[in-house]
């Protein structure tokens, strides 16, 4: 037990007796084979030829995907030292959407190099600044690799989203979904100057099964999942002018318990008279102002609802706060709290506002804004399993697109980059005398990983392929990678496959810094009731 010294006058107690400690080269070698199995789960689905993980979860829901982030995200990791490598996974998916699965491949590949290191008597220090330097390298090679595009470049836009797509479920409608991505993305992109921002709160995902990928389309505004609230409205009005309300068309009750005594029953009339006449003056004040359309966030009286009908005004309630602002921005009007504040020029404007039915229910379409600041994206597909998988990919494509609008700069994907990045490095390392020169090395190896494992899934014979591919490079072409879909090396810049720089340099910079974090521990104290103490790797 690990918690007792030997002190002069007997054993001294330092920590709890339950205390478990693991130190040195066990507590290395422990935490590097946690971080190898959790990159080696994910392994098999990087690269278009990447095969799918069906998750089941203690409930019994099912998720079937290929996605990085998800499959770590869905699966409870015990270990301490797996955790982190699944918080790659997490930063990659929240700063740029894609890459999930590469960075935990490098991430484990770097653990795996470095033990080779450690092995032969290398300290982990030195390991861990040969890696920095090594990884600093790689981002000005990157930089200087990368072709810069004009940010509204629609054609390499579609080329990335493509891209994005190739090794997602969706890789054989790609070609109709990444103009689609780029249509609502480019919709609501705003520009400062020579900056461009896109804010991807203003796309809605709405999902609903039935029909097929194909039938996924974006909508200029907003779709409610919400029905009309009277069968006596209109379901489709044109050229609607929209009032957004935030408060409820019903009779506030007094925030005070009151009573009122009523001695005759003319006044029981009197007293329900005058509710129905206030509710229809809110109504009448609507209609005043030329309204056709009212979206309320909270509830509508019955009573309002007739009224409502009666000027044949369609009206939606409940609808959620977000929807709400999305709306505003679609719409261009202004959400209001009180009725009395509403002017002309508060109104939102649609071409269309009409109710459909999708599959078993029956949602509100409001399209054709002017200039939406906000779109909706509807997706459909085969199953509720597609539709969830489909939305993952469109998540990661929808933060691509953005990610190069936001940084006009790309390479080619396949490996390209990874693997001329390699072949520098190595020769750079020679610069550096002492056992920096080896971690740089491996760095480089490690780099190289990504591209064998997409020949791997691809079924391509991983030596052979290797050769060929470092072979090209060496010749100058640069741009080479490995083009899964048909089991051959290629330029990749011809072939359409390319990504942005952004997220290159993210799979870098994370990997790094937790392989490097996980290479500085070298020892593992757990307190009792602490998960992954002693244990074999993963728990």
């Amino acid at each position: 037990m690990a918690s007792i010294q030997q002190g002069p006058n007997g054993p001294v107690l330092v920590l709890k007796e339950s205390a478990l400690q693991q130190k040195g080269k066990d507590a290395q070698h422990n935490n590097i084979a946690a971080a190898k199995m959790v990159a080696d789960l994910v392994k098999s689905s990087l690269g278009p030829r990447g095969l799918d993980k069906m998750l089941v979860d203690s409930l019994g829901d099912v998720t079937i995907t290929n996605d990085g982030a998800t499959i770590l995200k869905e699966i409870d990791v015990q270990h301490p030292a797996a955790k982190m490598i699944v918080e790659i996974s997490k930063t990659v998916d929240n700063e740029v959407g894609d890459g999930t699965t590469s960075s935990v491949v490098f991430g484990g590949a770097l653990l795996a190099k470095a033990e080779d290191l450690l092995k032969k008597e290398v300290h982990s220090s030195t390991v861990v600044e040969g890696y920095q330097k090594a990884a600093e390298k790689t981002l000005e090679i990157y930089s200087l690799l990368s072709k810069k595009i004009l940010p509204d470049d629609k054609a390499s836009l579609y080329k990335i989203a493509a891209t994005s797509m190739q090794s997602k479920l969706i890789s054989e409608d790609s070609d109709s979904l990444s103009k689609i991505i780029v249509d609502a993305v480019l919709g609501i992109t705003t520009k400062k100057g020579d900056e461009y921002a896109v804010d991807l709160e203003n796309v809605k995902v709405e999902k609903k099964a039935g029909g097929s990928i194909q039938d996924t389309r974006v909508i200029k505004g907003i779709v409610l999942d919400k029905e009309i609230v009277h069968s006596g409205m209109p379901t489709s009005i044109e050229k609607a002018k929209i009032a957004l309300v935030n408060s409820a068309l019903e009779i506030e009750k007094t925030e005070m318990s009151s009573e009122i005594r009523i001695t005759d029953p003319t006044q029981m009339q009197m007293f329900l008279e005058e509710e129905n006449r206030m509710l229809k003056g809110m109504v009448d004040k609507l209609h005043d102002s030329g309204v056709t359309v009212l979206v309320c966030q909270k509830g509508i009286d019955d009573i309002a609802q007739h009224y409502l009908a009666k000027h044949g005004i369609l009206a939606v309630r409940r609808v959620k706060e977000s929807d709400m602002i999305k709306l505003a921005k679609a719409t261009d009007g202004r959400v209001i709290s009180s009725l009395d504040d509403l002017a002309e020029d508060d109104l939102g404007y649609a071409n269309l506002v009409h109710q459909k039915k999708i599959e078993s229910d029956k949602w509100v379409f409001i399209e054709g804004c002017k200039h939406p600041q906000s779109v909706t994206l509807l997706i459909r597909g085969g199953s509720q399993r597609v539709i969830d998988e489909v939305d993952r990919s469109i998540h990661d494509a929808l933060m691509v697109v953005k990610d190069v609008i936001e940084k006009p700069e790309i390479v080619a994907g396949g490996g390209a980059p990874e693997s001329f990045a390699a072949s520098q490095l190595k020769e750079w390392a020679d610069n550096f005398d002492g056992r920096e020169q080896l971690a740089i090395k491996k760095y480089a190896e490690a780099l190289e990983t990504i591209p064998l494992t997409i020949a791997e899934n691809a079924g391509m014979d991983p030596i052979d392929t290797m050769a060929t591919l470092r072979a090209k490079q060496n010749q100058g072409r640069k741009w080479t990678g490995i083009d899964a879909r048909n089991t051959q090396i290629a330029d990749m810049f011809e072939a359409d496959v390319v990504e942005p720089i952004a997220v290159k340099e993210q799979i870098i910079k994370s990997a790094t810094e937790a392989a490097c974090m996980i290479l500085r521990i070298d020892d593992v104290i757990a307190t009792s009731g602490a998960p992954g103490g002693g244990g074999p790797p993963m728990g």
